[in-house]
């Protein structure tokens, strides 16, 4: 049996009438820039998140850079991340001129470890990027506490956790912007890059759109220099379709999640998930002490595996220049040749959800 890691074409076949027709509805109006179907996506995924304001970007990437442009990071300033993350989080950071502020993770939940991030703050600190990392939503009332007694803003990465949930509040409505990312293989994909930034802010909001457009509120009026970061109606329109499904495919990830949780526990370490929190499971990582030959042998039975990830941060060659050692991040350090990110989707079968568990418990004895 081949099980592929995500299963985008599958996910098609089921919507292709309605992605076809939004796809020639976007081609035939010649809405390739701005118009109304991205106007219409930034509004209904505003109500998703449960915000008031939407702006898509081109990528992730760009969204988290707009966001801390906007709040006014620039050179010199410090900004604290996940040390376990994409380089797309701190990458952000370093592209304002500030310096990413690694502060390592939490044991069990591989998020940011709030208790430590009061330790990272200097008098140059400016803001907190929270990582919703693998679709679990990290300690954000602790993380707010910390934000409120420093005085810094808070910039939510939630590019893996689109419909997450903390104490019945959605995830995007935390900060004062939240960055979600709409690569293909996330919970609510394009079929190419795009991004959004959200907030409840007018002015922040305002500011936003105006940056990723050239820094203008019509055309040829520029206020200052921004940059060119926008979704394309074709993308809008299919995010548009996808967005009528996302909360079905989540409840199949935590449908799939629970039954890795309960016949898998015995053999490897399940993640931990916190007290009232939705997770989406964006990706379901395990731990386990012989990684590679648990992926040699999952391979060998046509199962796709990754890595999320292999290298944390503070230890990747574009970091060297910050003189990490393995110490300063001990978790981080402990995990990273330990976790395992097995398949789940919202279409992956039931067939092959059994076909993975009794392969991993083959491969455990």
């Amino acid at each position: 049996m081949r099980i592929p890691f995500v299963d985008l074409h599958s996910q098609y076949l089921n919507i292709k009438t309605e992605i076809d027709q939004a796809i020639h509805n976007v081609i035939q109006d010649s809405a390739f820039i701005g118009g109304k179907y991205v106007e219409q996506f930034e509004h209904h995924f505003a109500d998703y998140v449960g915000t008031k304001y939407c702006i898509s970007v081109g990528n992730g990437t760009d969204a988290l850079y707009i966001a801390l442009k906007v709040l006014g990071i620039n050179n010199g300033d410090e900004v604290i991340t996940a040390a376990n993350s994409f380089i797309a989080t701190s990458e952000a950071i370093t592209l304002t001129g500030a310096r990413p502020v690694f502060v390592d993770c939490d044991e069990k939940t591989y998020n940011i470890d709030a208790q430590k991030i009061p330790a990272a703050i200097t008098s140059r600190t400016k803001a907190i990027v929270p990582v919703h990392l693998y679709g679990q939503p990290a300690a954000m009332d602790d993380i707010l506490e910390v934000a409120k007694t420093g005085k810094l803003f808070v910039v939510e990465d939630a590019a893996q956790a689109h419909g997450a949930r903390d104490k019945g509040r959605n995830i995007g409505t935390f900060g004062g912007f939240a960055c979600f990312s709409f690569f293909p293989g996330k919970n609510l994909g394009a079929y190419g890059d795009g991004g959004a930034i959200v907030t409840g802010d007018e002015k922040l909001a305002r500011k936003a759109r105006m940056y990723a457009n050239h820094g203008r509120v019509e055309k040829y009026n520029h206020e200052f220099e921004g940059t060119n970061s926008r979704l394309d109606g074709i993308q809008a329109a299919i995010l548009e379709v996808k967005l009528k499904y996302l909360e079905q495919w989540t409840d199949r990830r935590r449908s799939v999640a629970k039954r890795y949780d309960e016949e898998l526990s015995n053999v490897v370490v399940t993640p931990t998930v916190r007290p009232d929190v939705k997770h989406v499971y964006h990706l379901y990582v395990i731990r386990v002490k012989k990684r590679d030959q648990l992926i040699a042998r999952l391979k060998e039975q046509g199962i796709s595996t990754g890595i999320h990830y292999p290298i944390p941060l503070p230890f990747l060659k574009a970091y060297e220049y910050l003189g990490h050692k393995s110490e300063d991040f001990p978790v981080a350090h402990s995990l990273k040749d330990e976790i395992l990110s097995l398949p789940i989707h919202g279409d992956i079968t039931d067939d092959q959800v059994s076909f993975i568990i009794e392969q991993v418990k083959r491969a455990a004895k």
